[in-house]
């Protein structure tokens, strides 16, 4: 059988981090884009309830699949087991700038000097 496959993905949207796991992660079929397929979330095998994951697995229900724009993830990890999914406030968010993107085709910046 197999070894099962757990990837961790952190992105920012919004001015939130989300860490999300996933069975499926690829460049995907859009350019510029990452794929996140199979969401997982933590089992309801016990009485206590977790808020956090409560409010993350309501944004992504019945999403079958995520495109995540190149620039917004911050990292992907294969992990051994699932953690905790999460969304969280960026920390330093007003010293923080996102790098400029230009994609082929896109708008023309302009005379240069």
């Amino acid at each position: 059988m197999a070894a099962s496959h757990i990837f961790k993905v952190l992105f920012v949207s919004q001015g939130k981090v989300y860490e999300i796991y996933a069975r499926k992660v690829s460049h995907g079929g859009l350019f510029g884009f990452v794929e996140v397929e199979e969401l997982v979330f933590g089992e309801r095998s016990s009485v206590v309830v977790d808020p956090a994951e409560e409010r993350i697995k309501a944004e992504f229900e019945g999403v079958k699949r995520s495109y995540l724009p190149l620039h917004s993830v911050l990292r992907i990890d294969e992990v051994r087991k699932q953690g905790v999914s999460k969304i969280t406030a960026l920390e330093g968010g007003a010293n923080v700038a996102q790098f400029p993107v230009v994609l082929p085709g896109g708008a023309d910046p302009g005379p240069r000097r």
